[in-house]
């Protein structure tokens, strides 16, 4: 069965601030940080550049600390991602999820770590799909490549997650 799929992103039309992030202990930010991507290096940047004013900031603070791992810290946070991508639950176990499965054995033996991808803005739907095509495309590339690929990847993933933490952490119904 594969696991379940990330909650999907709140709507644009009702920024949240990182408050929390800003307030909290530098070790407790870090923590958060860390749930989204996991590069200390990454989120050590965010928590030196606190505060942020707003969600945009934040995302385009974690969008440069992004761009700038050293491929040390982007094998750290590729070691952190899950072992397989994200899809949603279907009613049943379809050959479509024997392929990802071999895929991903594929990937994992070519590449030395996990296959990333964002999903996003992909339909649950069409989710399976999308990342069943991904990874064949990508299954071609050259090491070098890949890895600038999946650091993009990487990136869009840790948006999405902070976008949901920061939502999350304004919730009244999420205790801080």
């Amino acid at each position: 069965m594969p696991p379940a799929q990330e909650p999907p992103l709140p709507p644009q039309s009702s920024p949240r601030t990182p408050e929390q992030l800003n307030t909290a202990e530098p070790a407790a930010a870090e923590a958060a940080f860390l749930s989204c991507c996991g590069s200390h290096s990454w989120a050590r940047r965010l928590v030196a550049h606190r505060p942020y004013p707003d969600l945009d900031t934040l995302l385009a603070a974690s969008d440069e600390a992004a761009y700038d791992l050293a491929p040390a810290d982007l094998s750290e946070a590729l070691a952190c991602e899950p072992l397989r991508s994200t899809v949603p639950r279907q009613a049943t176990y379809t050959a479509a999820h024997t392929a990802l499965r071999a895929a991903h054995a594929a990937y994992e033996s070519r590449f030395g770590h996990v296959f990333v991808i964002c999903l996003d803005d992909v339909p649950p739907s069409q989710a399976l799909n999308h990342l069943l095509a991904g990874i064949r495309a990508r299954l071609g590339n050259d090491p070098e490549e890949e890895r600038v690929i999946a650091a993009e990847e990487l990136r869009k993933l840790a948006r999405g997650r902070l976008t949901r933490l920061v939502h999350d952490l304004n919730s009244p119904y999420v205790p801080v």
